[in-house]
């Protein structure tokens, strides 16, 4: 067959159909009936190879015989009722072989419904390296052709195959080399690596660390070699990873860089504040010694839950501040500080530490802003840039940490631990002057008046999971009662220090699974324990179980939960399932009142008489089988929660919480007169209490957290 003179009948085919199209589109000139108009030219822009590949006039390079895939139509207008307008493809690839002459292959699709994606897996025998060419055009049902794809406006598609992998990409780094000389830089240090392959058709590298998802980077140009950067955040043992990609998709075999980080460097200025009572300057764990003014008050408290032995008091007065009376690390660079802190009050603008600039005012502060309608927050300003978040409660601690990274001009806030605000493109600020803790230039200093401890600055990048490590206060369990059946009327708890005694006929539910089975009339076997063998059994008159001291400090951070089964599921007045306070209030109490089917938590800001109770409530009811019932007390964040079977159902900001002298109570709390009452008719068992807040997460598992 000749494959020109094919191509000549298939072109004067097309020709007479464009002449169809012109005459139908000329004003005043109307179409023959039933006359079939020829499809529509495939468009350059919907012609690809392999997917990805775009028709292009300048050879794209496919790793294999490629894919070929072109959108074709055939217009409706010369459709009958009962037709539909249905297109094919048909495909041609040329080039010319060794000898000069002149290929060609070709695949016509089958006719369907359109518009379609006609495809064509170009044959095995395309030679490689050598430009192909390939068109496109479209064939309805009735044989008719549309233009070819490089017919005008379009061009001529090419494609050449290269069956050669790239070599392998060398890596390269001066911070983490792959050697056998120790362990090198550390946590929170940027390393370079630079990759490059001998191949001059490399177009991109594909790396991972440690198996993560990998990254994609390409070079300037083809073959060229590229820089990325790594920050670790652990140390220890690492292998990175890459390929080089070239052209055509083809990838090299992976190229390995193992490395050993370090552990981060210790701070450059570190002051625990730690020190003893009367202490005229505060010790450096590392930099100057800082001096303490008359305001400064060496042996307050310490946060609970952190190696913190004491803190330092300052009065927000003018000598209430500490310096080294030099700068604790240039600011213009990467840095970061931290410090456990505690406010007096929030109601003006305090600061933790600041470092002065050269025209009188300070590079950056770390500290507390007041806002006019809701809780204080915490802040970070540097420079004209300032972030803010979390919630300042007065008397609750809190650790903060700024950083400053100049690898992408990022400026972040962290409270306890996570991130609460962030910016990018912040200009670096030098400041040349001195330290300051508890005071800033301008703004009247913004004294701070409260407690503020181990206050640490560092010349890297602090990573997210050391300061989660550092702002850290997990809660801790300092009771838990397993309760199971005893003969003297007192629950010991998992220690053995802290009994619960059992009040006014209080007793114990053990189900009798025996009497059921002896009993031919039983059909319904008895209620479980709600754990282990027996659990206690309150009769809602005057029974209740009680600790014999304060088992928490109701004026930190705590958690309280319990599992509990009511006697009836619809009760006809409210019950208190958990209280402590004093003689005549409540410092907490959860409860149910089955007049508004609300569960109930109920605060009270303070220990005076006729101080004030807020009260949070979520809808519910209990359940037939077992409701776990926990209430959570934030103080750093100031709030307090109530979660019903691991969901929570009342929140509130609270940060007026006092330390309630009583015992903790199971089954009744404080009545509107000051006495005892709305007690609990139902079971209770597994009773736990931490000191510090549980996460959402933890609460879901409380009963299992030892």
């Amino acid at each position: 067959m000749n494959t020109h003179s094919g191509r000549r009948a298939r072109t004067a085919a097309a020709a007479t159909g464009l002449a169809a199209v012109l005459l139908a589109a000329t004003p005043g000139i109307a179409t023959a009936a039933g006359e079939n108009l020829p499809p529509l030219q495939p468009s350059i822009d919907t012609l690809t190879a392999n997917w990805s590949k775009a028709c292009s006039a300048e050879p794209v390079h496919v790793p294999d015989a490629p894919e070929l895939r072109a959108v074709v139509e055939d217009p409706t207008e010369d459709n009958q009722e009962w037709e539909t307008n249905g297109a094919g493809a048909e495909f041609e690839v040329w080039w010319t072989d060794a000898d000069g002459v002149q290929q060609r292959r070709s695949h016509t699709s089958g006719i369907v419904h359109s518009p379609i994606t006609q495809l064509w897996r170009t044959p095995s025998d395309l030679p490689a390296d050598t430009v192909v060419s390939w068109h496109v055009r479209a064939v309805d049902r009735e044989g008719a052709t549309s233009a070819w794809s490089d017919e005008a406006p379009g061009i001529t598609c090419r494609f050449v195959i290269d069956t050669v992998n790239p070599e392998p990409a060398t890596i390269v780094s001066e911070q983490y080399p792959d050697d056998d000389n120790g362990w090198h830089d550390g946590v929170g240090v940027y390393g370079s690596f630079t990759f490059d392959s001998p191949s001059e058709d490399v177009v991109e590298y594909v790396y991972s660390v440690l198996g993560s998802a990998p990254k994609r980077v390409r070079p300037e140009e083809p073959g060229g070699p590229v820089t990325v950067r790594w920050m670790p955040e652990d140390s220890g043992p690492y292998y990175l990873q890459v390929r080089a990609v070239d052209r055509a998709g083809r990838s090299s075999s992976q190229t390995t860089h193992d490395m050993r980080v370090a552990a981060g460097r210790a701070p450059v200025a570190h002051w625990t504040l730690a020190d003893p009572a009367g202490a005229d300057d505060a010790a450096a764990e590392a930099g100057p010694v800082a001096r303490a003014e008359d305001g400064v008050v060496f042996g307050a408290p310490a946060p609970s839950r952190t190696d913190l032995t004491s803190t330092v008091t300052l009065d927000g007065r003018g000598n209430s501040y500490l310096t080294p009376d030099a700068p604790a690390t240039d600011t213009a660079r990467t840095f970061a500080l931290s410090a456990w802190v505690r406010p007096a009050a929030t109601d003006s603008p305090m600061t933790v530490a600041s470092q002065d600039a050269a025209d009188g005012t300070s590079a950056f502060t770390l500290g507390l802003r007041p806002t006019a309608d809701s809780p204080a927050t915490w802040a970070f300003r540097y420079g004209a840039t300032t972030l803010t978040g979390g919630s300042a409660s007065a008397g609750g601690w809190a650790h903060l940490t700024g950083l400053y990274d100049t690898e992408d001009d990022t400026l972040r806030l962290y409270v306890n631990g996570k991130e609460v605000a962030s910016e990018t493109g912040v200009a670096p600020v030098a400041a040349p002057g001195a330290f300051q803790i508890g005071r800033a230039r301008g703004d009247a200093g913004a004294r701070w008046q409260g407690e503020i401890g181990d206050v640490r600055v560092w010349d890297r990048v602090v990573p997210r999971k050391e300061i989660e490590r550092l702002g850290s206060r997990p809660a801790e369990l300092v009771a838990a009662w397993d309760i199971e059946r005893t003969d003297d009327g007192v629950i010991p708890d998992r220690d053995g220090d802290k009994p619960l005694t059992l009040h006014g006929g209080a007793g114990f539910y053990t189900p009798d699974y025996d009497a059921c089975f002896e009993d031919p009339e039983c059909v319904e076997f008895p209620a479980d324990a709600l754990d282990g063998n027996d659990h206690l059994a309150l009769d809602g008159t005057d029974d209740y179980a009680a600790a014999g001291d304060p088992v928490v400090d109701t004026a930190d951070s705590f958690s309280v939960g319990l599992r509990v089964r009511f006697a009836d599921t619809t009760p006809d007045r409210p019950m208190t399932l958990l209280s402590q306070g004093d003689a005549d209030s409540d410092a907490f109490k959860v409860r149910y009142d089955p007049a508004a089917s609300e569960w109930q938590l109920v605060v009270t800001r303070g220990s005076e008489p006729g101080a004030a109770e807020t009260v949070v409530a979520g809808p519910g009811a209990p359940t037939s089988h077992t409701d776990e019932v926990v209430v959570v007390y934030d103080d750093s964040e100031g709030h307090i929660t109530l979660y019903v079977r691991g969901e929570v159902v009342a929140t509130t900001e609270f940060n007026a919480s006092w330390s309630a002298p009583g015992p903790l109570q199971i089954g009744r709390g404080h009545t509107a007169d000051g006495g005892w009452g709305e007690y609990f008719h139902g079971g209770a068992d597994t009773v736990r209490v931490f000191s510090g807040a549980l996460t959402a997460s933890q609460v879901k598992s409380f009963a299992y957290l030892y």
